[in-house]
């Protein structure tokens, strides 16, 4: 499986789990407790097989800022968060660093 393709599974399960946290109430809720758990094993370890053929600093980079971009969204979409244009600048910011980054200049 492409590197790339184990880097999105990390990124998928990472948001998947940080967007539980919201839901577990400190923990005191079993069923999203099981779901943090759950996605941040699965997203640390597609993460480290994407490191076999992806360079470190590239990969964390790409795994840490689309997640945040991601999970920052899943907030708006799902927890009703605001959406204002800080919030949204800081989005195209992080989308455009990881485009910048894969670019390799």
């Amino acid at each position: 499986m492409s590197g790339y393709v184990l880097l999105s599974i990390a990124i998928l399960a990472e948001v998947f789990g940080s967007s539980m946290l919201k839901r577990t109430e400190g923990f005191k809720k079993i069923v999203p407790t099981i779901g943090v758990v759950v996605g941040y094993v699965v997203a640390f370890y597609t993460l480290s097989l994407s490191l076999q053929t992806l360079p470190l600093g590239l990969a964390y980079a790409i795994w840490a800022g689309v997640g945040t971009a991601l999970t920052a969204l899943v907030g708006v979409v799902f927890y009703k968060e605001e959406m204002n244009l800080k919030k949204s600048v800081g989005i195209l910011l992080i989308i455009g660093g990881v485009a910048l980054l894969n670019s390799g200049l």
